[in-house]
């Protein structure tokens, strides 16, 4: 079938986010002016660029209490500062409880038992078992077309890295078995992993 997006795609569900799949989440977590903080995972998450290390989240609904956006990027509007943190299958219940659309006053860590510690580099907690996680500060927000579209761009100042995750000197993503999100509802977990070579290496 094809179909324009502006025409409607006829189906029960939209079948986009299932089209671009797997992709990875990132857990972001962020505190905001007055101190609170929260934490909320989002699955359109990656890394954009080595040097410097970068990366980028996006976030497509509002809530009525964060004028036009959602408590992350509001959070991150009023520091510069967020920590992205990766998402391990055994993470899966809890990650889930934070995607909730709580009020602004909720206490994501607090509400769904997840343990935090503070970050190093920027005044923001982070996922303390996390099997990695990277403290961010903003670089920019670009609005994209759309009510509630906002992308949040941030410099890495600081890694964190499970200790059990680092196998020879490699970070080995099968000692915690990243969780994917696909479309509709759905999601699957990295449980193996192969290599290739680039022509001429």
């Amino acid at each position: 079938m094809f179909y324009k997006p502006e025409d409607g795609h006829g189906l029960p569900h939209n079948p986009f986010n299932s089209i671009v799949s797997p992709r990875p989440i990132g857990w972001i977590s962020t505190r905001g002016a007055d101190g609170s903080d929260n934490l909320a995972p989002y699955s359109f998450f990656n890394a954009v660029a080595y040097v410097p290390p970068q990366v980028m989240f996006a976030s497509t609904s509002a809530k009525p209490d964060r004028d036009g956006t959602k408590d992350s990027v509001a959070n991150i509007r009023e520091t510069g500062v967020f920590c992205a943190n990766i998402v391990e299958e055994a993470m899966k219940d809890v990650m889930n409880l934070t995607s909730g659309a709580w009020a602004r006053e909720v206490d994501e860590f607090a509400d769904s038992g997840v343990d935090k510690a503070e970050c190093v580099t920027i005044n923001c907690p982070r996922v303390a078992a996390a099997p990695a996680s990277l403290e961010c500060k903003l670089t920019q927000i670009v609005q994209l077309p759309g009510a509630a579209n906002f992308v949040v761009f941030g410099e890495v100042t600081g890694v964190h890295m499970r200790d059990d995750c680092l196998v020879d000197g490699m970070f080995d993503v099968l000692r915690y078995n990243p969780l994917t999100r696909l479309g509709y509802q759905d999601y699957s977990v990295i449980r193996e992993k192969f290599s290739l070579k680039r022509p001429g290496e």
